[in-house]
């Protein structure tokens, strides 16, 4: 009898196999310890939207970023980094950004005197460098340039890798051998040949079946070499040898299936002691679903079946262990249960293909889902890139040593033939993602990179006072002013080594931190350093030359569109910057101003507003939380007690003081006078976790809101520190308030790029403005992203 586990809920059941009793592996079963690695050193995967495949020197690369953790929206890491790296390793930028609703966004200008051909991005989290390194995000990025490099014009090179399923081919056993051919750059090569003996007797015939793969059966017999001659697609003539059979070993041969899959394994009658006692372990995303004890004593071979309906869709693992739970075979196959993936309503309600009209995205989703969505409309002619997608990425290439060409194919339909050709990219590439080694011994990874549970932490440490002087203070007052003149204060307690730290902050770009002690004689006598704990640039990965080859699978056409850009790169580049343009519009009223210079990032956005300045009524108030008493339907707030209550929807909302999440209390004992702006936003707020309820987001005053005052700042030290990388808001010119007689020739490729598109279970139909530019007449709009519970989507459509 062997043991399955169903993940639809997470329940065991039995089910019939053969000899089946759990043993156990260093004093723990090996189900317990996989458990443990799934738990604890979970394992995330990252995908990345750009708004198009290809750039020229010059433009601005806009990217979403996706994490997922297992099946689900990580909650892991609170910091995301992105590495933009030349083809010698050297890194061009270095950029940070906050995670919120597992995901995070960004640029990356390309500098103008970039002269490669690509640029090369690699993406990562804190946490995943305590893992292998194969698994981080890599792509390369295509730059056109004006004048390409001139090199010799390389003819393709075609090489061939064979597979024997489940790891070796076993003398006196028939196994699949599978293979796959490509060329120096990675694309798949149409073969055609025979494989001989070393009798040149013909064995079987050689012929492609998709994308460079096939396979053929191998019967090998002892004292027998096996040779594949084969004629590549310039009818060059190639000899490989077959990887030599094993004398003695175990065959694993898996049959994938729709509702259940079935595995055969078989030995050689001369199989050692430690090869007739086996074990097989069936895992997915780390956890055990199938376990069984196999004895090969009676009959050289057995069949065994995995029910695989209540399995989420993903890569499933099998491993076969000898007695002594060393691994002895593998292979992995595909689960599809068509539950990872939802598919939104994509359409136009105003569609305006001359030029410069007026065009109105609708994307509609189902009620009940909760989505977290990138848009990118672009110039149908700037192409599109078919190397991978969110879903592609998520659920297959993300587990896979190795590069697969044309990756979303897999996942374009259901059919049969669409499913073998996966399991040919599943027998050509290798797994080896565990170290069973260490896991049939219980032993557990090091641990070498924490994980970011909080953002930016501000941390310090105070140089030249005693430990009687520190513990005298026994604090540090920073004052954060960032560049908008907000500023923050913080009272932060010193330990006996002078170091001191606060977590959670969240400020872009630089910010001045202004410093002062309660015991004034401290003044003068010590020296502070400060840092953001952000990881570095040079901390990780290591500066090496860049030598991934890559093959360019976008079907980008004559490029006429990036080659007029160059026209208007330096009047693009700064997309807020009009100022030979005459606006039309009407005077903003004083919430539009207030919107406009308080809120940033994913603060912006629909939300009850409240002008507090302007408000005599407000103004008298005892405080923000007793002002917004009764102003906001279905938020409860109660002041009676010693702490203020908040509830909206059966859940708390979260406050925030100046986009930095602080608690009611904090709020309640705020002046009025010194509250500008207040935004309260329906539940869910998408912009930190735990915004089930809602959230509440207070805006103290800034500079020329109020009378100007010396401010005692200015006779304190201060030190700069960086924050996440600016994010610079995407330029789309609105043309039904622009005065179009002296508008420049507009020749932009990225019409629309939105990488926060949001939508909750009272806003389900999304309405996106654009304009077209003066030359499009068609259209590329892609949709991706994710659901609250992991669900996937990825619509790419053309509109002419």
């Amino acid at each position: 009898m062997g043991i399955y586990f169903s993940k639809k809920p997470v329940i065991a059941i039995a089910i019939v196999t053969y000899f089946f009793s759990l043993q156990p592996v260093a004093g723990q079963r090996i189900d317990s310890v996989l458990y443990t690695y799934a738990s604890q050193f979970p394992q995330e995967h990252i995908y990345i939207q750009f708004d198009k495949p290809a750039y020229a020197p010059g433009e601005t690369i806009w990217f979403k970023a996706y994490l997922l953790a297992g099946i689900a929206p990580s909650i892991i890491s609170k910091n995301f980094y992105l590495d933009w790296m030349d083809d010698q390793g050297n890194i061009l930028q270095h950029s940070t950004a906050p995670v919120s609703s597992s995901s995070a966004f960004g640029q990356f200008l390309v500098p103008e005197k970039f002269s490669g051909g690509a640029i090369y991005v690699k993406a990562y989290t804190n946490w995943m460098l305590n893992f292998d390194s194969s698994f981080l995000y890599r792509k390369g990025i295509r730059i056109f340039q004006k004048t390409p490099a001139k090199k010799a014009a390389e003819a393709p090179v075609a090489a061939i890798q064979f597979f024997a399923e489940g790891g070796d081919a076993i003398t006196g056993i028939q196994s699949k051998m599978a293979f796959k051919a490509n060329d120096q750059y990675g694309k798949p090569v149409k073969i055609k040949g025979l494989v001989v003996n070393n009798k040149n007797t013909v064995i079987d015939s050689l012929r492609t079946m998709h994308d460079g793969m096939g396979y053929f059966f191998l019967f090998p017999q002892a004292g027998e070499t096996y040779t594949a001659k084969w004629y590549d697609e310039q009818k060059v003539l190639h000899q490989d040898k077959l990887p030599v059979a094993r004398s003695t070993g175990i065959s694993l041969q898996v049959k994938p299936g729709i509702d259940k899959q079935l595995f055969t394994i078989t030995g050689t009658a001369n199989a050692a002691t430690n090869l007739q006692e086996l074990h097989v372990v069936v895992t997915m995303q780390q956890e055990a679903v199938y376990l069984a004890n196999i004895n090969l004593t009676a009959s050289n071979m057995i069949s065994g079946t995995v029910p695989v309906t209540n399995l989420p869709t993903g890569v499933l693992q099998y491993t076969v262990f000898d007695a002594n739970w060393i691994p002895v075979a593998e292979r992995i196959s595909f689960v599809n249960s068509q539950d990872a993936v939802f598919s939104p309503e994509v359409g136009f309600s105003a569609l305006g293909l001359s030029k410069r009209g007026r065009n109105m995205l609708v994307i509609a989703i189902p009620d009940s889902m909760q989505a977290n969505l990138s848009v990118s409309v672009t110039d149908a002619d700037a192409g599109t890139d078919s190397s991978d997608n969110i879903i592609s990425r998520m659920l297959l290439t993300g587990d896979l040593k190795g590069y697969v060409y044309n990756a979303p194919y897999y996942f374009s339909d259901t059919t049969a033939e669409i499913a073998q050709n996966l399991d040919l990219v599943l027998l050509t590439h290798g797994w080896r993602k565990y170290n069973w080694a260490d896991i049939t011994k219980g032993k557990l990874p090091i641990i070498t990179h924490h994980v970011d549970t909080a953002y930016l932490t501000l941390t310090g440490k105070v140089f030249g006072a005693s430990a009687m002087q520190l513990r005298q203070s026994g604090s540090i007052i920073t004052i954060i002013k960032t560049k908008d003149s907000s500023q923050q204060v913080e009272v932060l307690p010193l330990k006996t080594d002078g170091r001191f730290s606060y977590p959670g902050h969240v400020f872009f770009d630089t910010v001045q931190v202004y410093y002062q002690f309660p015991d004034k004689s401290l003044e003068g006598l010590t020296e502070v350093t400060l840092s953001n704990g952000l990881l570095t640039a040079n901390e990780y990965p290591s500066q090496t030359k860049n030598n991934e080859t890559i093959s360019w699978t976008d079907t980008t056409g004559d490029y006429r569109n990036y080659m007029l850009a160059q026209k208007q790169l330096h009047q693009w580049n700064e997309e807020a910057t009009l100022k030979d343009v005459v606006v039309t519009a009407k005077v903003k009223t004083p919430l539009e101003k207030l919107e406009e210079r308080y809120p940033s990032g994913l603060f912006k956005g629909d939300a009850y507003q409240f002008d507090i300045i302007n408000d005599e009524v407000a103004i008298r108030a005892s405080s923000v939380l007793s002002y917004l008493q009764g102003r906001v339907a279905g938020l409860t707030i109660n002041l009676t007690g010693n702490k203020p209550s908040l509830t909206w929807r059966g859940a708390t909302p979260l406050v925030y003081l100046d986009e930095v999440q602080a608690d009611a209390q904090q709020v309640l004992s705020l002046p009025m006078t010194s509250v500008a702006y207040v935004k309260v936003f329906r539940p869910p707020f998408t912009g930190g976790f735990g915004g089930t309820g809602g959230a509440i987001s207070v805006y103290t005053r800034k500079g020329g809101d109020k009378e100007n005052t010396a401010s005692p700042q200015n006779a304190l030290p201060y030190k700069f520190v960086a924050g996440y990388t600016a994010i610079k808001e995407f330029y789309s010119p609105n043309y039904g308030t622009i005065n179009q007689k002296n508008e420049r020739e507009d020749l932009r490729t990225t019409l629309y790029w939105n990488p926060m598109v949001v939508t909750t279970d009272t806003k389900h139909i999304l309405r996106l403005e654009f304009y077209n530019n003066d030359i499009s007449n068609s259209f590329r709009v892609v949709v991706e992203g994710m659901t609250s519970d992991g669900k996937l989507t990825s619509i790419e459509k053309v509109v002419e």
